[in-house]
């Protein structure tokens, strides 16, 4: 028999859908009978599957143990010793953490589970901030993502009120996020707005930009300042209007300034003397603007975080600061 004691991150929600969380190997027709045999039982009596459950309940499960064996990749952070974790921020809600390029933020179809949700995991689990036990349906996940070989703060959610919130505010665009690039070239106008449809090609995963709507496309706008120069190259500070895939990648490159390194939408040529592997682009800071009441996360509205430090600023634009940097 085991038992699973109710907490506040799991109460709420239905019995069934607790369970197809908390026991994933136990099939729904099988959830469904023991439930009628009174081998699944909620404070020690009968419950239906649509049961809400509450915090405190004790859920009891009579099943064989081969039910609670769980999937190998939800396990990953238990393999992690050392997590290796740049913390931006954190609360009892919410963590913030600098991504480093090369690091992919969840399992991706190469089967590496050497990821930044499971080092998050990991490190959370390990300081005593995250009992898995405590809370068999929900486990730290992040709010949104960046690709592989870009940087840059990642939001984690430490319980499942912040991610429901949290998910929310990014769907009302409420969180803005900007990011520094390297690019080849000049930018003209130095700043300005990048406005266009953006078409994703699922079999090549990369994307098309095209001036009027076409089937698939949705629209992509970018805003961008330039910073600095040195040599050839230019930094430059963008922000999403919106949050379409390879966005900046695509859209500097369509202005004749591609990111320095990026083997997608860049050109080789200009990328060789340099040897970078990935794309220079940092998320570097992310603001927090609440339209709506944000319940448990109001707190935040209004607040900006920044990483301390972008590893191509320093190498190719020494002289330029980060904290010299102001809203545009």
């Amino acid at each position: 028999m085991k038992e699973f004691h109710i907490t506040r991150n799991d109460s709420g929600q239905r019995l069934n859908k607790f369970l197809e969380k908390a026991v994933p190997r136990l099939p729904g027709g099988q959830m469904h009978k023991y439930l009628r045999l009174k081998r699944i039982k909620v404070n020690g009596k009968r419950a239906d599957a649509a049961y809400r459950l509450a915090e405190g309940d004790i859920l009891q499960l009579y099943l064989n143990d081969e039910y609670f064996d769980p999937p190998s990749g939800e396990q990953a952070f238990r393999r992690i010793a050392r997590p290796r974790l740049r913390i931006v921020y954190e609360d009892g809600h919410i963590l913030l953490a600098d991504k480093a390029p090369g690091m992919v933020v969840h399992e991706d179809e190469s089967g590496d589970d050497d990821t930044l949700i499971a080092h998050i995991q990991a490190y959370l689990w390990q300081c005593g901030a995250w009992k898995p036990e405590d809370a068999a349906s929900f486990a730290p996940a992040l709010c949104n993502r960046i690709d592989r070989n870009t940087g840059g703060i990642v939001i984690a959610a430490k319980t499942a009120e912040a991610l429901r919130i949290l998910n929310d505010r990014i769907k009302a665009r409420e969180v803005e996020k900007r990011y520094l690039c390297a690019v080849h070239g000049c930018p003209q106008p130095p700043a300005g707005l990048i406005e266009n449809f953006l078409r994703r090609d699922e079999a090549r995963k990369q994307v098309t930009l095209h001036k009027t709507r076409v089937p698939g496309a949705k629209t992509a706008r970018t805003r961008y300042r330039t910073l600095a120069t040195a040599g050839r190259l230019s930094l430059v500070e963008c922000e999403l209007l919106t949050g379409r895939t390879h966005q900046i990648r695509a859209h500097m490159a369509s202005i004749g300034c591609p990111l320095l390194g990026d083997g997608k939408y860049g050109v080789n040529e200009l990328d060789r003397p340099y040897g970078e592997k990935g794309q220079a682009l940092y998320a570097y800071s992310l603001t927090f603007r609440f339209t709506e009441p944000a319940g448990a996360l109001q707190y935040l509205n209004d607040k900006t975080f920044t990483v301390p430090s972008v590893p191509f600023v320093e190498k190719y634009f020494p002289s330029f600061s980060i904290a010299q940097l102001s809203i545009f």
